[in-house]
């Protein structure tokens, strides 16, 4: 049957409307992922001299969850928790990636496998436009034949710390922006990494975020100037949801991958070159703050992977609210974003982590099923200058937390309710409970892969690396 002219322009006006109707329907996501950024780095959080007024409106017209983990102490295996929902062991990742030799040194792979489960593939399938801009790492700039991020899954990106032209650092905002206006001029629900370079070495300064704090110390001052000037650039993201009347419709995230970076010892302020994103200030000029907690970046006590999470959806997410109890960790992230977006997860695919849509919106939350879990490469015995960066495993079930060096001989035990900052082990006094969460421990290191597998070496690698 031949259609008539007019009955053409009403189907296609129909098709139109109806997915009109679907990009509105479907929640928008902005995930601002920070790099070493301090739970306490923020002056909602208190900072004594740190000003984050755009970071703080999340908090303001959000929630501020206060106990938000994520899967390592150190960038790589963090964002790989993000991007799969599976602890970062899984995959052998438990440090960061670098350049070949050190990869294969500890047993490690030079990229995340493209054919793991993927978060933005996920979001596709469910008709979200996905991007990535700023900070990369699930390779390395210095493995020129790793995939880029367009193999994982994203239509569109702009990063540094992986194969390819690296992105200027501090354009990541406004290809988020251009890619916000995009979507919305083509109708499509858009999922947006937006992963910040601050405040990772070097740090890299603009004259105006330094006269901002010029009444400061100068490592103070480097350091409060870029944290600044990511905060505006948050700023300028917020302002275009606003513009762009979006707001009311989109999820947006502020959190990092791991805690603040501190040097061990007294460290002179000078220059450093970082071969992915240039020049800039070292880590002289590292002055993030925990909040109280114990550690700093490298460490899996509270101060490494404890960091904020602060998240605003309007008539969603209560504004103005503190959650102190809610246990959420990085691996919850994508089965929770799929559900907003209702993509569906395959039936063969599952994750490490929980779905937190009802404790985002504020609803009362059982206690914690699942374990979380950490692995990292760490020394032994204690280095006198980073007393905290001992621990190679970690797990938390509900309030306890046990915490070993890598053959076990060295135990800790923790009640995080009431010891968040992690001052009274509890070993002796708790045997019962230690002695489970070691078993629970030893059953899931039991589950890990021996070394890497799959189309995840670069031809850099002898044979006898793989």
């Amino acid at each position: 049957m031949k259609l008539s002219t007019f009955q053409v322009l009403l189907a296609s006006l129909a098709v139109a409307l109806l997915s009109t109707a679907v990009a509105e329907e479907k929640t928008n996501i902005v995930f601002i992922f920070a790099d070493d950024w301090g739970w306490g780095d923020l002056s909602c959080h208190g900072h004594p001299y740190v000003k984050t007024p755009n970071i703080d409106r999340i908090a303001r017209e959000g929630t501020d969850f206060y106990r938000f983990t994520v899967a390592s102490g150190v960038c790589s295996p963090s964002r790989t928790a993000v991007i799969t929902g599976h602890f970062p062991a899984r995959y052998n990742i438990d440090g960061h990636f670098a350049w070949v030799p050190s990869n294969a040194k500890r047993n490690m792979p030079d990229w995340l496998d493209t054919k793991a489960p993927l978060l933005p593939r996920f979001m596709k399938q469910a008709g979200y436009a996905t991007a990535h801009f700023g900070k990369w790492h699930l390779a390395n700039n210095m493995i020129p034949d790793s995939p880029v991020p367009s193999a994982y899954g994203y239509d569109a990106y702009g990063a540094f710390n992986c194969a390819g032209e690296q992105m200027p650092v501090h354009e990541d905002a406004s290809h988020a922006i251009d890619f916000i206006e995009k979507s919305h001029a083509e109708k499509k629900p858009f999922f947006i990494n937006l992963w910040l370079h601050e405040p990772h070495t070097p740090f890299h300064t603009v004259p105006k975020y330094r006269w901002r704090f010029r009444d400061l110390q100068e490592a103070d001052n480097i350091y409060a100037s870029v944290l600044s000037h990511a905060d505006d650039r948050v700023g300028e993201v917020l302002n275009a949801l606003d513009r762009l009347e979006l707001a009311s419709n989109t999820l947006v995230i502020f959190s990092s991958d791991n805690g603040p970076a501190r040097a061990a010892r007294p460290t002179e302020l000078t220059l450093t070159h970082d071969t992915a994103t240039g020049a800039g200030y070292g880590i002289g000029a590292a002055k993030g703050v925990t909040g109280g907690r114990r550690g700093y970046k490298g460490a899996l006590f509270e101060g490494g992977i404890g960091v904020p999470f602060l998240a605003r959806w309007p008539g969603k997410i209560a504004a103005g609210a503190v959650d102190e109890t809610s246990m959420i960790s990085a691996v919850d992230l994508l089965p929770t974003f799929c559900e907003i977006a209702g993509a569906a997860l395959p039936s063969s695919y599952v994750p490490d982590g929980v779905s937190q849509v009802g404790a985002l919106m504020g609803q009362a939350q059982p206690p914690r099923q699942k374990p979380l879990f950490w692995k990292m490469q760490s020394s032994w015995p204690p280095n006198k200058t980073r007393p905290d960066h001992w621990v190679s495993y970690a797990i938390v079930d509900q309030h306890w937390k046990l915490v070993t060096n890598r053959d076990a001989s060295h135990v800790e035990l923790y009640d995080l309710d009431a010891d968040p900052f992690e001052k009274s082990d509890l070993i002796s006094g708790k045997p019962e409970i230690a002695d489970r969460l070691g078993k629970q421990l030893e059953q899931w290191k039991a589950t890990l892969p021996l070394k890497p597998t799959g189309n995840v070496f670069s031809k850099e690698r002898s044979r006898s690396d793989r």
